[in-house]
């Protein structure tokens, strides 16, 4: 618009002029100097010249400063639409001076919309004001009135524009939307149209695609069918194959069995005969008896023993290799070639018998003592032999080669204490404290064996173990080894060993489910340590006799009380423990045997035999029925090894284990009823019905408190 070119430069003239270069100063009115003194001519601006330029600069207006005058322009190039200066403010002498002309005010061009809302916002102007206004607005010179004029002719015509342009634009606007609304729809329908297109497309493909598939899997039933006969085809010929197959194996079953059949005649043959030659060795009253029999008999149990493990192989539908034939022909060659010996000693003993018969007969004078005192050993050999045959050749203690056994593991103790002795009785504070804390980890991991799980078990073997193997190990928060002392491996052995006893005498006497547990380690410990192995026998068959088994006899110059103690009863102050006392620590010794016998400690990962395994427990039940049965003890102990270790003897041994249930129960029995008195029955009376029941059901139960290989995983 014209009026909005010229604002800017109508306010830049007016600054030129000279009413617009006038000096002010705040301090004038104050020192009582007339602010418009030296003017010729005074002119003000209308009171709403400020908002009319505040509503026509597009800029933010500075704060509207006070103006004593304006400058009137008389130039002739000034434009009509000149803007006019911001409001000014008059003092009331200013306004009541009749030389002081009336403000002119100045509008700027502004829309219909915006000049409503300046109207709307303007101030209410009182009555004074709007006096005092047409009074400001009748002094006007012409050319300012003209100028006022001008402008509210400027402002109407702007009015009147924008009001046709606002119709326009609104006329616009509606046009514009009546083509939109009209744009969309027609896309709406195509899109419908389109959305209705693609549908029919898709179910179009999706029938094509049924059928396709349709077609597919039919192929594919067919080429099942043809696979499925093919494979009916090649399983046919494979049953065929196997038929073929198992009939030859049920043939070479058949073979196998008939040739172990024979291998079982020739090593039940073979066993018969080996045991009939195994008497030939017992000694008899005829022959000479300076004639040692002990190594004879002792190597002829051995192959009687070794014939026996080879024999159960053959029970329960197993028959015996080549390999075990093999080794029970050649027990039997050697055998026989024993047999030879002993005869061809029996015959030099014989001819040495009689040179020195003839030898006495020619000093006979000479040497009359000598023979009375022949005489009278030849009548004490008489009496016991009568002895003997009056008790059917039992024996009342063991035979010579255990008592050579029994004394060696006694001797091997004895040595053992005598080397660690100095330890033991050591004096000085160190070496007590040392003493205390080795036997501590020695016997600590002993007392903590239980049968809860596995994996204690194992941490008290190791332990032991690293303790004898000379390892550092910890007790009581403390680091102890054997290696501290040089007898620290001796001391520790031997309490060792006497620790394992005691629990057998007394954890295991309360409680028998403890036996497999402690006898699992012990028997790991002898076979990992041979020497406390010997240690732990010692010390058994020190408090318990029987677990030899032998009975030991009172020799002159011992006391009662010292007998008692040989025997395994505990004598205090003079003062024995009672019967069933005795007899239950005895029953928990013998339980650890039997356990320890047949149990393997399964982390050595050593191959063979056990060291003390069931041959030694076969043994000991031969020897006791060959021993005179004792009153109460024999019942007792009996019942208690067969009931932990007869499930495993009968597995070993087999149909000869039966044998041996029987001759108890036949012979050996009775014996036992005839020393027992009526108050000592409770015993016997458990080991007969168990010896009825297992020979009723030709089955002996595996003990309840027997640990399996879930066991030791756990």
């Amino acid at each position: 618009m014209p009026s909005e070119n010229l604002r800017f430069e109508t306010l830049v003239a007016l600054k030129n002029s000279p009413k617009g270069k006038l000096k002010y100063s705040p301090d004038w009115l104050e020192k009582g100097e007339d602010v418009l003194a030296g003017c010729i001519e005074v002119s003000s601006l209308s009171p709403l010249s400020g908002q009319i330029l505040k509503r026509m600069s597009p800029r933010p207006l500075l704060k509207t400063c006070s103006l004593t005058s304006c400058v009137r322009d008389t130039s002739p190039g000034l434009s009509e639409d000149a803007a006019a200066c911001g409001s000014l403010p008059i003092s009331p002498r200013q306004v009541s001076s009749p030389s002081s002309p009336p403000p002119v005010s100045i509008f700027t061009e502004e829309n219909e919309e915006k000049k409503g809302e300046e109207i709307k916002e303007a101030p209410v102007v009182s009555p004074e004001a709007s006096v005092s206004s047409t009074l400001s607005i009748s002094v006007l010179s012409p050319r300012a009135t003209q100028m006022a004029g001008c402008i509210r002719m400027c402002e109407q015509k702007h009015k009147a524009r924008a009001k046709m342009e606002l119709s326009l634009r609104q006329e616009q606007q509606e046009r514009l939307v009546a083509t939109v609304v009209n744009r969309e729809s027609e896309q709406l329908k195509r899109f419908e149209e389109f959305m209705e297109l693609k549908q029919r497309q898709d179910h179009q493909s999706m029938r094509d695609m049924m059928e396709k598939e349709t077609q597919e899997s039919i192929g594919r039933q067919e080429k099942l069918r043809e696979e499925h006969r093919h494979r009916m085809k090649i399983l046919n010929l494979r049953l065929r194959e196997m038929e073929q197959q198992r009939l030859r194996e049920a043939e070479l079953e058949r073979q196998r069995q008939v040739e172990g059949r024979e291998r079982h005649r020739a090593i039940n043959a073979i066993q018969e005969e080996v045991l009939q030659l195994n008497q030939l060795l017992q000694p008899r009253p005829s022959t000479d008896s300076a004639l040692d029999h002990a190594p004879y008999i002792t190597r002829g149990n051995q192959l009687c023993s070794q014939v026996s493990e080879v024999v159960p192989a053959s029970a329960d539908g197993q028959f015996l290799s080549v390999e075990d034939l093999t080794v029970a022909e050649r027990a039997l060659q050697e055998m026989r070639s024993l047999v030879r010996g002993l005869q061809e000693e029996v015959t030099q003993a014989a001819e040495r018998k009689k040179r020195e018969q003839e030898e006495e007969e020619e000093q006979k004078k000479r040497q009359a003592e000598l023979k009375a005192q022949q005489e009278e050993q030849k009548k004490n050999a008489a009496r016991s032999t009568i002895e003997k045959t009056k008790k059917e050749g039992l024996q009342t203690g063991a035979d010579e080669s255990t008592l050579k056994w029994y004394n060696a593991l006694q001797d091997s103790a004895n040595q053992c204490a005598q080397a660690s002795e100095d330890l033991s009785k050591a004096r000085d504070t160190q070496i007590k404290k040392l003493k205390m804390e080795l036997q501590k980890a020695a016997t600590t991991p002993v007392s903590q064996i239980a049968n809860s799980s596995g994996s204690p078990l194992k941490e008290a073997f190791e332990k032991i173990d690293k303790l004898l193997s000379g390892r550092p190990v910890t007790s009581a928060g403390k680091s102890v080894s054997t290696s501290q002392h040089p007898q620290g491996l001796e001391f520790v052995s031997y309490r060792l060993a006497e620790k394992f006893v005691k629990q057998g005498e007394e954890e295991v006497a309360s409680n028998h489910s403890a036996a497999f547990p402690i006898a699992a380690v012990a028997s790991g410990i002898m076979e990992m340590h041979p020497k406390i192995g010997d240690l732990i026998l010692a010390h058994l068959h020190k408090k318990c006799p029987y677990a030899v088994p032998h009975y030991p006899p009172m020799e002159r110059g011992t006391s009662v009380e010292d007998y008692q103690r040989i025997l395994g009863y505990r004598v205090d102050d003079s003062k024995v423990e009672g019967q069933d006392s005795f007899l239950k620590r005895m029953s928990g010794m013998i339980r650890l045997y039997a356990a320890i016998i047949q149990m393997r400690w399964p982390y050595t990962g050593k191959q063979g035999p056990h060291p003390h395994g069931l041959s030694h427990g076969w043994r000991w039940l031969a020897q006791i029925l060959n021993m005179e049965p004792i009153a109460d003890i024999t019942a007792t102990i009996l019942f208690d090894f067969l009931e932990v270790c007869g499930n495993a003897l009968m597995k070993q041994y087999r149909g000869q284990f039966w044998k041996v249930i029987l001759l108890i129960i036949e012979e050996y029995f009775p014996r036992i009823e005839a020393v027992t008195s009526t108050g000592q029955m409770g015993s016997v009376t458990r080991l007969k019905q168990f010896l009825e029941t297992s020979l009723r059901t030709k089955q002996i139960p595996t003990p309840k408190s027997e640990l399996g290989s879930a066991f030791f995983r756990s």
